[in-house]
């Protein structure tokens, strides 16, 4: 099924439903987080936790993974309206894994253990930034 869409330039190209749509919610999530967090984490790590969201399929892939290690009620507070518990760099490796985060070193420039640190410092903040009433957008 094609939809054609009439409100800008290049609006007037078809899109296919699915994965267009799906393309749509990545972008549109991916500018959300990088309005919320930029100036918090920096550029450089906008770009890691995007890569982190793209691998989890987005905000509930990521708590998924977190709950499936055993972090539910930490990953929660992230979700919640309330603190954000903390997380350490190891629950941070041992949840996304090695060849993830040995990627995502390889991107950033960072080793595995400084990325770790600083992801255990800026995912409680970025599930917070984009859950702001508490509960998960849909992908």
């Amino acid at each position: 099924m094609v939809e054609m869409r009439g409100h800008g330039p290049s609006d007037s190209a078809p899109l296919f439903h699915g994965q267009a749509r799906s393309n749509e919610r990545r972008l549109l999530l991916m500018g959300m987080f990088d309005g919320l967090l930029g100036g918090i984490v920096g550029a450089g790590m906008v770009s890691v936790l995007n890569n982190v969201l793209e691998q989890h399929g987005g905000v509930q892939g990521v708590v998924d993974q977190f709950e499936k290690n055993g972090l539910g009620p930490t990953v929660r507070s992230w979700v919640s309206t309330g603190p954000n518990q903390s997380i350490s760099p190891e629950d941070v490796h041992r949840t996304l894994g090695p060849e993830l985060l040995q990627q995502l070193s390889q991107k950033s420039g960072l080793s595995v253990e400084e990325l770790t640190a600083k992801l255990a410092h800026v995912l409680p903040q970025a599930v917070d930034k984009l859950t702001p009433d508490g509960t998960i957008p849909k992908p």
